[in-house]
């Protein structure tokens, strides 16, 4: 089973080594890493990752992954990244992203009329691509299968496993790498968080880089 995850500048990087590392544990499993040209890619968190092949030596896909990242305003313009991720598309049995990753599968064409999901800051941009937002850390339409923000794409990695392999596969992989949350504080979500730290953190961040992202998607449909 060929897992390929594209990557591109400035991703965020536990979109893609969140559900890679519980992807990589289904039988059978062969991951791809793959960028543009094969060269790595640089990360949010100040280091860089190293693919393992370039778009022309990557392998069809049974399951395709595009994580996100403030990368993802750039990326929806670079034709190569949104033509490899439409041809993959045609192949694959699973087409998912992580975060805004849902984006560049927008930009390919893949999410008109569809149900999705993405970070919660930038949820209010996918009707631009013709989708229906769905409030849930992971959403299924069809072989679309949609992630929220960031830790969700684990969440998504395990339901992933749990349709292809069973529920007791996705069971024992979350136990062997002891995926058992217990963060130390609340407020991990819209609906858990107070409406003071919500203002706060648009302000500081994400009404800006929203406001970012809705350009740059205007500006290539």
């Amino acid at each position: 089973m060929h897992i390929v995850f594209v990557l591109f500048d400035n991703v965020t990087q536990l979109d893609f080594t969140g559900p890679v590392q519980f992807l990589s544990r289904l039988p059978g499993a062969q991951v791809h890493v793959v960028t543009k040209d094969g060269k790595a890619v640089t990360t949010d968190c100040g280091f860089s990752i190293l693919p393992r092949s370039s778009f022309a030596d990557c392998p069809q896909a049974d399951i395709l992954c595009v994580p996100g990242g403030h990368g993802v305003r750039d990326a929806i313009a670079d034709t190569a990244i949104v033509d490899f991720v439409r041809q993959q598309a045609k192949g694959a049995d699973y087409i998912t992203s992580v975060c805004t990753g849902a984006f560049i599968l927008g930009a390919a064409g893949l999410l008109q009329g569809k149900k999705a999901t993405c970070h919660w800051a930038y949820t209010q941009l996918l009707p631009l691509f013709g989708a229906t937002h769905v409030p849930a850390r992971v959403v299924h339409d069809g072989n679309l299968i949609t992630a929220g923000g960031v830790t969700s794409g684990i969440d998504f990695a395990l339901n992933l496993i749990a349709t292809i392999a069973s529920e007791d596969v996705a069971r024992t992989i979350q136990l062997a790498l002891e995926y058992d949350p217990a963060p130390p504080f609340g407020g991990g979500s819209l609906e858990s968080s107070s409406n003071e730290t919500v203002e706060n953190l648009r302000a500081r961040v994400y009404d800006k880089a929203a406001s970012e992202m809705k350009m740059a998607i205007q500006h290539i449909i």
